[in-house]
């Protein structure tokens, strides 16, 4: 066997197992299939101790962990709860609540981010599950979907927008996002409901049944906490796309952002070791092995070479959006543009191949689990609490969804 393919036979192991998350009666998760893969190219020789090490990405185990402390700190002090009610008391059917999760949601996620929004969002959507007897898989998918989508139109909205954005060329990113994506991505938020509506079209005739006097347990110094880290987040979010526009060379990293957010709920709360605690520690594992599997896969130059020998037309919108869309369920999306970006630098690309290589990238989250973090994200987090999404539960809606909705910003971008 040709040593360059053990990589890839793993990964597609790691795949198998994702798909499968049962062998005979152990249950596999997914964060212990990415692990296992990340330890067999280790130990294969595959990938040095060295370079797994370099190949992990910091900036995004730092902002997770801030932004799970922040998202754990809201949760125990009881004021996600209490910003849920707020939000959804009004929905007096389905469709209603559904709508209020995938509009606000996807805006959202182009302000703070998706991953952002999965972190606080999964135990706001499960809570509505309890609260109104609601299947606890419809409303997961739905925020899954709202904010991978809603995340395509901002150059802050996903990782992989925002390597576009600074390393591009664009030269206004934010009115160039907003100018070509906007209008497609709000269809496509539509399209996502009139899917979910008809998917889970069962779900939908079941009638809102809510205790409206239900009291909600806070802890005030914890509330406080939790209020200045989100607005910390606001405010430094707010400095960050400030910054892109007028200053793109100084580095305000999310994972900055999301660690000073943490910072006073660590520092001052009572509760700090019960909430380092309790974070979600295997997504932290999950993305780590990710990191060091892919870059093993990336160093035996398989996908190099299947590129170049497939002559692709980069300058064709179309080719630029389905090599996004289907490559990025393999190495993910933040890997793909940082492979695409200097090929394009190099041919002189256009902010319409930027545009379409962004959506079709971040797009490509709602075909299958592993093409989004923040789907990783949902899942483990939701897991936590005893619920899941399957893979093929996911593919069932995501491959015909991603395909309509690639056609949607296929027709804005020619």
């Amino acid at each position: 066997m040709a040593t360059e393919y053990i990589s890839l036979i793993v990964l597609s192991v790691v795949f198998f197992l994702i798909v499968i998350r049962k062998i005979g009666n152990i249950q596999v998760k997914i964060w212990q299939a990415m692990t296992l893969g990340a330890v067999i190219v280790l130990l294969t020789g595959q990938i040095n101790p060295l370079d797994a090490l370099y190949s992990v990405n910091i900036d995004v185990i730092v902002f997770l962990f801030g932004m799970f402390v922040v998202g754990e700190s809201m949760q125990q002090s009881g004021y996600l709860s209490s910003l849920s009610h707020r939000l959804f008391q009004r929905a007096i059917k389905v469709d209603h609540l559904i709508l209020l999760i995938i509009f606000p949601m996807g805006f959202l996620s182009a302000l703070l981010m998706n991953d952002t929004l999965a972190i606080i969002g999964t135990p706001i959507v499960l809570g509505l599950s309890k609260k109104y007897d609601i299947s606890p898989k419809l409303l997961l998918m739905t925020l899954a979907i709202a904010i991978t989508t809603g995340s395509v139109m901002s150059p802050i909205g996903n990782p992989q927008n925002l390597l576009i954005a600074t390393s591009g060329g664009i030269v206004s990113p934010f009115i160039s996002f907003l100018q070509y994506l906007a209008l497609p991505t709000i269809f496509c938020l539509l399209v996502a409901f009139l899917f979910l509506r008809f998917f889970y079209r069962s779900e939908f005739r079941i009638p809102l049944a809510e205790d409206q006097n239900e009291e909600i347990q806070t802890d005030t110094r914890l509330v406080q906490l939790s209020k200045l880290a989100l607005v910390l987040i606001i405010l430094l979010i707010g400095v960050k796309i400030i910054l892109v526009v007028t200053a793109p060379w100084i580095d305000m990293r999310l994972s900055y952002i999301a660690i000073i957010a943490a910072f006073p709920i660590i520092l001052l709360s009572r509760h700090r070791v019960e909430i380092v605690r309790n974070i979600d520690w295997s997504t932290l594992l999950f993305f780590t092995s990710m990191f060091v599997l892919m870059a093993s896969v990336w160093q035996s130059g398989v996908f190099q070479d299947l590129l170049s020998g497939m002559n692709l037309d980069f300058a064709s919108i179309s080719t630029i959006m389905t090599v996004g869309v289907l490559l990025s369920q393999l190495i993910s999306n933040v890997p793909l543009v940082a492979l695409f970006i200097p090929i394009f630098s190099a041919n002189g690309s256009s902010v319409i191949q930027l545009l379409a290589l962004a959506a079709g990238s971040t797009i490509a989250g709602n075909m299958l689990i592993l093409g989004a973090a923040s789907n990783v994200i949902i899942i483990q987090n939701a897991e936590k609490q005893g619920q899941t999404l399957g893979f093929m539960e996911f593919a069932k809606i995501g491959v015909p969804l991603t395909l309509v909705q690639t056609f949607i910003f296929l027709l804005f971008l020619f």
